[in-house]
């Protein structure tokens, strides 16, 4: 197996020492920090995330995998400074206020600053308010809303309306998902995309900042 192939492996099995014995040995060698962090710890655990999504995993295997890409970045982080391009755009980034679901946002997160995103991340919690003034203040070109609980959801629309309020709409995107959201609620709520999931979600942000 290649160094990446077990990279991925060492992820969906969460075992955070090899994964970071694996990155320190590699970087010694001169590996590329990006190839490291997109062909072995995001394969790792974008394996993860589809296994979760046909119910083959649960959050317990989630969160363990999840930590032990989180120790192979740390590993990577000062690698991956060094070797970072311009900034290709800025995505503001949270779960909605009254959400405190936060594995598929690091994600999303993750597989935003991979392509060359600055992601501001709000965290957990986060208002509408929040969402949009902090868009407006750093110069953001989307907003990323994420829920997990129906019962938060329509607070993306209150996202949208402070949006419209503030008259920023032409020039800050918004994104919305989670596994309640659908594209339907998205249309209805007038947001401008929906992701189903991570990687979608990182290529769209890439888009519209392009």
């Amino acid at each position: 197996m290649s160094v990446y192939e077990d990279l991925s492996t060492f992820v969906q099995q969460g075992r955070v020492n090899n994964v970071k014995e694996i990155i320190a040995a590699e970087l010694g060698k001169g590996t590329n920090a990006q190839a490291l962090l997109q062909d072995g710890l995001l394969v790792g655990m974008a394996v993860i995330g589809e296994k979760f999504k046909n119910n083959q995993v649960y959050v317990p295997e989630v969160l363990i995998a999840a930590r032990a890409m989180q120790a192979g970045i740390d590993v990577l982080a000062g690698a991956l400074a060094a070797e970072k391009v311009e900034s290709k755009g800025k995505v503001v980034l949270g779960t909605v206020k009254g959400d405190l679901h936060d594995i598929g946002k690091n994600l999303v997160k993750i597989m935003m600053e991979s392509k060359g995103l600055d992601v501001i991340d709000l965290g957990v919690d986060v208002s509408a308010d929040r969402f949009v003034n902090t868009a407006i203040e750093e110069g953001a070109q989307i907003i990323a809303c994420s829920a997990l609980l129906t019962t938060t959801m329509p607070v993306m629309k209150e996202v949208v309306d402070k949006a419209n309020e503030k008259g920023v709409r032409d020039r800050i995107k918004i994104m919305v998902g989670g596994a309640p959201v659908t594209e339907e609620f998205k249309n209805k709520i007038g947001a401008d995309y929906y992701s189903a999931d991570a990687s979608s979600a990182s290529d769209i942000a890439l888009q519209i900042c392009q």
